[in-house]
């Protein structure tokens, strides 16, 4: 898989989350900061359900994307905890007492929260190039969201970082389920969000707003969190969860593009040395070759694939046989040579090799 394929379900992620970015404050001037995270996931798992009725009602025989399994809902529910709970509410709650523009350079704590744990826990390989592009990119980040001030109050600033470490932790337990449908996933994710965010604003006291702002929060919600994060959840199965967090980390950059074109915000000498910094480190990621000699173990599990190296088995009469597929199968143990990223066949650990 070359490496722009590999990366291109991370970028389209970054793409539609960072697009949204300069959409939703235009909505803040109509709606509660609250109340508007609530109709943006909930927008999300709104719209996924609708796609996922159409796309069973659509498609006929057995679907291309492995359910999620008995085995995969712990994991479901603490990344939707995390991630779809935990971390939008330390957020609200640090943006009460923490500057905007402080808690923008904050939330670049997730992509390193993300990274740190994927290599320091789960093992993730880093070799010096993928190092060096991941600060490279989160350093463009932190200096496009940088404007001016004090850190603003210690526990809003500690607030917003627990946010960053929840959703690092739920990036990483995520990859936990990046075999099973993605849609269904980010649709769980989005409902529960969206309810629990939702409920909080209103028991706070945010008033609703007018039809048109909750319609446009909604199809805002759907692209830019829930076909954002289902692309995300692709990248996660593919990448790993280190590389996929910092190919994601280039969201701010895409959503200050598209304030400059749109709405005619300034081009900044901050917003030059970010866009260098950024593409040093897309380059340095897009570089990478990752090839040594490893062996897999015998595997079985259920996810979308094709008839591949790492695919060579026989099927059941009742295999549907188009690619890509969904099926129980088993890998059989073997030895070979070829470049590759921690996705799901290869999360094996690195010793002396880079």
């Amino acid at each position: 898989m070359g490496s722009f394929t590999a990366a291109a379900p991370a970028l389209a992620a970054a793409m539609l989350f960072g697009a949204s970015t300069p959409f939703a404050k235009r909505l803040l001037g109509d709606v509660d900061p609250w109340l508007l995270a609530g109709l943006l996931y909930l927008g999300s798992g709104v719209g996924l359900a609708v796609l996922s009725l159409a796309r069973r009602g659509l498609t006929h025989g057995p679907a291309a994307e492995a359910p999620l399994s008995r085995a995969d809902l712990p994991w479901l529910g603490a990344v939707v905890l995390l991630g779809g709970a935990l971390g939008p509410l330390l957020l609200m709650l640090g943006l009460r007492q923490t500057p905007a523009a402080t808690a923008s350079l904050l939330l670049n704590a997730e992509a390193i929260a993300t990274m740190l744990i994927a290599w320091l826990v789960f093992h993730e390989n880093a070799d010096r190039r993928i190092v060096l592009g991941a600060g490279a990119t989160i350093a463009g980040a932190a200096l496009l969201s940088w404007h001016s001030g004090t850190l603003g109050g210690s526990w809003g600033t500690l607030l917003i970082l627990g946010a960053c470490l929840a959703w690092g932790i739920d990036n990483n337990l995520s990859r936990r389920l990046s075999a099973a449908d993605p849609v269904l996933i980010a649709m769980i994710k989005g409902l529960v969000a969206g309810t629990a965010n939702l409920g909080l604003a209103l028991i706070h006291g945010a008033s609703w707003p007018g039809l048109r702002p909750v319609i446009e929060a909604g199809a805002l919600g759907f692209l830019g969190y829930g076909a954002s994060l289902v692309m995300f959840m692709r990248a996660l199965r593919g990448l790993g969860a280190a590389r996929t967090g910092a190919y994601f980390s280039l969201a701010p950059f895409i959503g200050a593009i598209i304030a400059v074109s749109l709405f005619g915000e300034p081009i900044t000498t901050r917003l030059i040395l970010a866009a260098a910094l950024m593409a040093l480190g897309l380059y340095l990621h897009l570089a990478e070759r990752h090839e040594h000699e490893h062996a897999h173990e015998t595997m079985q599990h259920d996810h979308a694939h094709g008839h591949d190296a790492h695919h060579d088995h026989e099927h059941a009469p009742d295999v549907p046989a188009g690619e890509p597929h969904s099926h129980p199968h088993t890998h059989r143990p073997m030895i070979h040579r070829h470049p590759h990223y921690p996705d799901l066949h290869h999360r094996h650990r690195h010793h002396d090799h880079a």
